[in-house]
């Protein structure tokens, strides 16, 4: 098999097949080595810190032992921080953004929680009038050092990782793809750069051939130039060369900057943004997981309660089931039983056929209709977001008979299946039941793209307005 110029592995095999075995299994699970470099930079500042503030230890005040503690979940808390900000994410090798601001951001945040946790456990420990139970005895001068300081050795370690690793695996390969009037422009740029920072291994000018071209290569890296091609190449051609390891990246022109684009990328004098197959970074669906489950526990006697009061009120009205199965598709695009509190005729689709519900169903049992005006028959989904195949917030759940025709009529339907769908999303509290498919959907894949989590608070407060104000 004919190997690399550069002496690395055999041409066609993805970057990320070339990594030692153990690393690669720890990389596809969200490890990365340099959250070791991360969580050893932020434990040494906070160390010099209090050396240079007070020499040698044993220090003032508290014990060593009671330090390292503190020490410790200081250094777990700014590495989770880094985490759920994105920093751990698979950034590109070409164009790659600036990270200092960005850590700048996260090391202020995650030391603002260290400074609000040391108070409250001082205050704790005030109040029982012994010290012992201050767990973080951080001093507020060197934590403030500590969050500039750790920026900065946060991006220094970017640094040098991003220079290990193009020592170890050579300049990233690139192939250019566009028509041939796009291609030329590439060609132009590339010809007054400095080119030492990667090698171009190929050209392509048919859009359904880039990934034999990137396997046949070894490709790391596609640079789109044609914007056209976009169409062409969602969701599986992305998907395929995500899958390889090959980072894509599009030229931006005056018409995707419209939209509002954001970070864009320097390659050879021309702006780039970075193609993801997903909207939602792994970071971020983990941190929305772990706020699903804290929400969860914090509610709990209010949703128990509201449970068990609805069901007793269906017993009376509705009888029995109480509960309505159906399958819907979740996460992926993978099927679950989905249960709510039955609120039409138990031979609401005796006809067989899949139907959505229109404003006034005559199928709607009477005394129910508040249940559906309030979103109360969703109650039960909360055993779903328990289990993880729901999430309290996200795009409505449809039926397997729905979607499949939604994704034939509806460009780019697919990506709303990227999270869980949710008890509540913006598409719910913006519209009713018999809001068109397609208006959902430009609200949901909104909602995507903007995730934070006060963006989920805020959705959750708007729904309980939804809720009292009883909109049908």
């Amino acid at each position: 098999m004919p190997r690399r110029a550069d002496g690395g592995g055999p041409v066609g095999e993805p970057s990320h097949t070339r990594r030692r075995p153990l690393l690669g299994r720890l990389n596809r699970r969200g490890f990365r080595l340099v959250m070791l470099l991360d969580a050893l930079a932020v434990l040494t500042l906070t160390v010099a810190t209090m050396v240079y503030r007070f020499g040698d230890p044993p220090w003032p005040t508290y014990s060593l032992t009671a330090y390292a503690f503190s020490f410790g979940i200081s250094t777990l808390i700014f590495v989770v921080a880094f985490y759920f900000g994105g920093l751990y994410e698979r950034e590109p090798r070409l164009g790659g953004a600036p990270v200092l601001a960005h850590a700048a951001r996260l090391s202020l945040a995650a030391g603002s929680f260290v400074a609000l946790l040391n108070l409250a456990l001082t205050g704790f420990a005030q109040q029982r009038g012994s010290l012992l139970g201050r767990a973080l005895p951080f001093p507020i001068v060197n934590l403030v050092a500590v969050i500039v300081l750790a920026a900065v050795a946060v991006a220094l370690n970017r640094g040098i990782v991003h220079a290990l690793r193009t020592r170890r695996e050579g300049p990233p390969h690139v192939i250019v793809a566009g028509e041939q009037a796009d291609l030329e422009l590439a060609r132009r740029h590339l010809e007054l750069v400095d080119r030492a920072d990667f090698v171009v291994v190929g050209e392509v000018d048919d859009a359904m051939s880039v990934v034999d071209a990137a396997r046949e290569h070894g490709a790391t890296d596609v640079l789109l130039m044609t914007g056209a091609w976009l169409e062409e190449w969602y969701p599986r051609t992305i998907g395929r060369l995500d899958r390889m390891g090959t980072t894509i990246l599009l030229r931006v022109t005056g018409r995707e900057t419209l939209y509002g684009l954001d970070r864009l990328r320097e390659v050879a004098g021309l702006p780039f943004v970075l193609l993801l197959p997903q909207t939602m970074p792994s970071s971020q669906r983990h941190f929305k997981r772990l706020l699903d489950l804290f929400l969860l526990v914090l509610t709990a006697p209010v949703w128990v309660l509201l449970l068990g009061g609805v069901a007793l009120h269906q017993l009376v009205v509705a009888g029995r089931p109480l509960l309505y199965r159906q399958t819907r598709v979740g996460v992926g695009g993978e099927t679950f039983e989905m249960l709510k509190f039955r609120t039409m005729r138990v031979d609401a689709e005796a006809d067989g056929g899949a139907q959505l519900s229109t404003q006034g169903d005559p199928r709607v049992i009477p005394a129910c209709r508040w249940l559906r005006a309030t979103r109360a028959d969703e109650l039960p989904q909360i055993l779903h977001i328990v289990t993880g195949r729901m999430s309290i917030v996200g795009p409505r759940p449809e039926r397997p008979e729905l979607t499949a025709g939604f994704e034939k009529e509806i460009a780019g339907y697919t990506r709303r299946h990227e999270v869980p769908p949710g008890l509540t999303g913006l598409a719910q509290i913006h519209g009713r039941y018999h809001t068109d498919a397609e208006y959902k959907l430009g609200y949901d894949l909104q909602y995507l793209v903007n995730w934070s989590p006060v963006l989920d608070l805020e959705i959750i407060a708007r729904t309980i307005y939804v809720i009292l104000a009883r909109r049908v």
